[in-house]
């Protein structure tokens, strides 16, 4: 049977009742932007990941550039984040005139090297924003404690990482800011861009809801130059039906990464598989072999109908808009090795145990 990397359907179909009765309320509500149906799910949202503030922005991107903007980063600042990671890590850096300062990662975990982030301050370092990389927490305390002595801001990446814990606490919490995305093929996906902003600052929040709406605090008097962040109402709603199955979906994946794990040791594949720290919980938002014979591996499993994906083919360092910035080709070894050797398998709500099989038997198969 033909296997995609993503299948929503098994995760929506129970729910297309509560969808529509979603659609059906902001349709007679007329409020199609903000308003009563975003405040409800920033409240309900803000429970869950246990954070005083949690703000609707228009996409995760969006949400990173307004933490970058809240704290007023500006041309000549330093953002110290990795390499590794989707572009709008550091396009929302440059975007506003900054450099990214990228620094290599762990081997493992694939998420930013601390020991390299603490070598990489200087008095020009503003933030420091690391990656919870395909749901696996980065290490908040070390960076948190690098961030406080240099007083730069701490900002959390958890685009791919709604639900993890670090060290019994939400990601989301931890850092000064944090960014999440609803994409849909996120752990908590919208039908459409999406984004959240969290933080325990009432200064920073006040400033993150004014920045989404042009700089407004109160209509047509702008205190600051902001942009236009807003979530539509829509999106909201349809967020809040499918928010209270987040864990339930959160510990599916958890099973189906177990499942995975014991079928690749049953097979003895010499495969790298994705760490699971004792201290924080990884929700699974990909899971990511290793291999280095990845590209012959991916074509063969396209030829059995199985979907995967490379995340990502090319380092940040080596992206021809950051050629500027002086880095080459070995500047970052363990970035540039996991883009080379990295697999994305299928991950979903609702991958059968009998997918699963068929996924590493054809693995098995390539093997041989």
């Amino acid at each position: 049977m033909t296997i995609p990397l993503l299948d929503l359907n098994p995760s929506h179909e129970a729910l297309y009742p509560e969808f529509h009765a979603a659609f059906d309320r902001v349709l007679k509500s007329s409020r199609f932007i903000l308003g009563p149906e975003t405040e409800a799910f920033e409240k309900e949202v803000a429970a869950v990941i246990g954070v005083r503030h949690a703000i609707t922005i228009s996409s995760g991107s969006d949400a990173l550039m307004a933490a970058l903007m809240a704290i007023n980063l500006a041309p000549g600042d330093e953002v110290i984040t990795t390499t590794y990671s989707f572009f709008a890590t550091a396009g929302c850096i440059a975007r506003l005139g900054a450099r990214p300062v990228f620094v290599d990662v762990e081997p493992d975990s694939l998420n930013i090297d601390v020991e390299q982030v603490a070598r990489a301050v200087t008095p020009k370092t503003r933030a420091i924003l690391p990656v919870h990389l395909f749901g696996l927490p980065a290490n908040l305390d070390e960076l948190r404690a690098i961030a406080q002595a240099h007083h730069a801001t701490l900002i959390e990446d958890a685009c791919q990482a709604i639900g993890a814990t670090y060290r019994h606490r939400r990601v989301g919490a931890i850092g000064d800011m944090a960014t999440f995305s609803f994409f849909p093929s996120k752990n908590l996906g919208g039908f459409g861009d999406g984004g959240l902003l969290t933080t325990e600052s009432d200064d920073l929040a006040k400033r993150v809801r004014m920045i989404r709406t042009h700089g407004s605090e109160h209509k047509y008097h702008h205190e600051i130059v902001g942009a236009n962040f807003r979530l539509d109402a829509l999106q909201a709603a349809l967020l809040r039906v499918k928010l209270p199955h987040l864990a339930g979906w959160a510990e599916a994946r958890k099973e189906n990464a177990r499942r995975y794990r014991a079928l690749f040791a049953a097979s003895k594949l010499k495969v790298g598989l994705p760490p699971e720290p004792a201290d924080r919980t990884h929700v699974f938002h990909q899971f990511v072999i290793r291999t280095p014979n990845r590209d012959k591996l991916r074509a063969f499993l396209t030829t059995r109908g199985i979907g995967t994906e490379v995340y990502y083919p090319v380092p940040l360092h080596l992206q021809p808009c950051f050629a500027s910035l002086g880095y080459r080709a070995g500047s970052f070894p363990e970035a540039e090795r996991a883009a080379a050797e990295v697999l994305a398998l299928p991950m979903f709500p609702g991958l059968t145990e009998a997918q699963q099989r068929q996924v590493v038997d054809a693995i098995s198969e390539f093997a041989r």
